[in-house]
């Protein structure tokens, strides 16, 4: 049965329109904190690879509130809306497996439950989204991140459609079967899966809750007046920007089968503050290409809109009143538009798409000065790659993506750079691993992790540093894959900003011998060897030589920054107990060409 006519109902007033949306938002928590305790992989119980969204019967993003933006901004609607035209005739109980980059999803590591809501006469209401990323999702070898894939079938990965995996609240155990048979760690995948099922039920449970609670009428009327309330303010807020046009350009390393010098993401922005609009068009970029880094289309639409959000002078909700605001061009065929089948977008989430929210934040900076930020550290260093072996202490097999340190933040026009930013599409969400349970969970020893002294993009507001990470297996050998970035590339400033330090990675043996390795690669990696990943920091924002001094000196003292780059960089005199020699830093700053 359709919706009810949701402008037919009274316009609530602020207050109860604040609760509400509590309420709403209050359900992803519960939905998230289930998947984060119940879980099985550590890359969601560890490292926190999961999101969870409401969107409405007719495929309007709702909330998604702590959930990653890549995963679901642009990309809950467009999964909701798949399932309704694979499945128009949908039922109380149903549940649908959904990881198809070609109907919606992000990649196929992101496996995703939808759950349509019904009220008690059995009107489809709502629909619940559960999305983690797998540790193993039945690629053709045991990474999640396969950059290398010349097409969907070399990256390997079982592809589910929005496929009915529930009927009447049961498994559909031919699925369920499927997945267990392709899958390398089959039992933690089945942990994994009754985590999203139970997180997505819960969901269903709470708003079904709420309709009986506060009445159905009320609980639907509210996504409408909370879309034009939100449209309103981001009207208001475009308002405040210069008006104008940029071109952000941002430059991902080359991979085989690629451009010698990398794959270039153009965004091409416009801003029109008197008709409080944006417009990100990325119709100029290289078609899809034969490597595993094309985007899809969710995240190539939420790749534009994080690039938009994180440049805005003061937050916003991002939900589909306020994106109503905020125009992505994309077409078909594109690397970071629309992918045609069987074009592999095994790495969507992360690396290129990364480089499209950094050209939109380059992009917006060029516009006007007081918004927009400098680029981002590039994803996803060996140091966040999957690992997978046998484990000698219990002879059991393991696969998992290990979040260790990744890309630094970018310096903006008011704050420095954020330390464990991981990359731009998680907003910071992904936890860092510990240590401690790392080594627990599998045969490694981490040796090393620390931040890399100079290596920020100098600026007003630096990036922040990169991170140098060593880790090794223990009493066995184990494989590591990864799609790394920022080798060749390094992060861009802006504004007068400097660049940051270019990644580097490498193997070492006890024996002192050193393998350069490259951007994607997938390696065995010997006990007598360790992994050393350096990491990309953040670029820079505005003049270095503007900083101010204090901080500066705290960055030195930190062991962040090093006292020859504090003078002759930042053009910071420091005394001999690390305190700003004013008069010798006034002094140099006056003397700078």
């Amino acid at each position: 049965m359709p919706v009810p006519n949701q402008s037919s109902a009274p316009v609530a007033n602020g207050v109860k329109l604040a609760i509400m949306q509590k309420r709403f938002e209050g359900v992803t928590r519960k939905m998230a904190n289930t998947l984060l305790r119940t879980a099985r992989s550590g890359v969601i119980n560890t490292a926190r690879d999961f999101s969870c969204a409401i969107v409405t019967a007719d495929c309007e993003l709702l909330t998604a509130a702590d959930s990653y933006p890549i995963h679901v901004i642009g990309g809950a609607d467009l999964m909701a809306r798949a399932m309704l035209d694979i499945h128009p005739d949908l039922r109380r109980g149903d549940a649908f497996l959904h990881n198809s980059p070609y109907h919606g999803n992000s990649h196929a590591a992101d496996h995703t439950i939808l759950v349509p809501v019904f009220d008690d006469r059995d009107v489809h209401r709502f629909t619940v989204v559960a999305k983690a990323h797998q540790a193993d999702c039945g690629n053709s070898l045991p990474t999640t991140y396969m950059g290398n894939a010349r097409d969907v079938y070399e990256e390997g990965a079982l592809i589910f459609p929005a496929v009915k995996v529930q009927s009447h609240y049961e498994d559909n155990r031919d699925i369920v079967n499927m997945c267990m048979m392709r899958i390398r760690v089959p039992d933690q995948w089945r942990g994994d899966y009754l985590a999203m099922i139970g997180a997505a039920r819960i969901g269903e449970r709470e708003i079904v809750r709420m309709g009986e609670e506060l009445g159905w009428e009320a609980v639907t009327a509210h996504a409408g007046q909370w879309f034009d309330l939100t449209e309103r303010q981001m009207v208001e807020v475009i308002s405040t920007i210069r008006s104008g046009s940029a071109r952000g350009t941002c430059t991902h390393d080359p991979l085989r089968g690629t451009p010698p010098g990398g794959i270039p993401a153009n965004a091409d922005v416009t801003v029109d503050a008197a008709n409080g609009r944006i417009t990100v068009d990325l119709t100029d970029n290289l078609d899809c290409l034969p490597v595993g880094v094309n985007l899809s289309e969710a995240c190539a639409r939420s790749a534009a809109l994080v690039g938009v959000l994180n440049s805005l002078p003061v937050s916003i909700t991002p939900n589909a009143g306020s994106l109503r605001r905020i125009g992505v061009k994309l077409r078909e065929n594109c690397c970071v538009g629309i992918p045609t089948h069987p074009h592999s977008t095994s790495v969507a989430t992360t690396n290129l798409g990364d480089r499209v929210s950094n050209a939109v934040q380059l992009a917006m900076s060029a516009i006007d000065p007081a918004i927009g930020m400098a680029e981002g550290g590039a994803a996803l260093p060996p140091s966040a790659g999957v690992i997978s072996g046998r484990d000698p202490r219990n002879g059991h097999a393991f696969v998992n993506e290990v979040i260790l340190a990744a890309g630094g933040g970018p310096g903006t026009p008011v704050e420095d750079g954020w330390l464990s930013l991981f990359c731009m599409g998680n907003a910071g969400m992904p936890f860092y691993d510990s240590v401690e349970i790392d080594e627990m969970l599998h045969p490694m020893m981490i040796e090393v992790r620390k931040v890399i002294a100079d290596s920020e993009g100098a600026g007003t507001h630096r990036g922040a540093p990169g991170i140098v990470t060593a880790f090794r297996p223990v009493d066995c050998d184990f494989e590591l894959g990864f799609c790394s970035d920022g080798t060749v590339n390094p992060s861009l400033g802006t504004r007068g900003g400097g660049n940051a330090r270019a990644a580097r990675q490498y193997l070492e043996s006890d024996a002192g011998e050193v393998r350069e390795l490259g951007t994607s690669e997938h390696v065995y990696v010997r006990r007598d060897q360790r992994v050393v990943s350096m990491t990309n920091g953040g670029g820079g924002y505005g003049d270095p030589a503007a900083r101010d001094p204090e901080r500066v000196a705290r960055d030195v003292a930190e062991g962040w920054v090093g006292r020859a780059r504090a003078r002759d960089i930042y053009r910071v005199a420091l005394t001999d107990t690390g305190a700003v020699d004013a008069a010798a830093t006034a002094a140099l700053r006056a003397s700078r060409p």
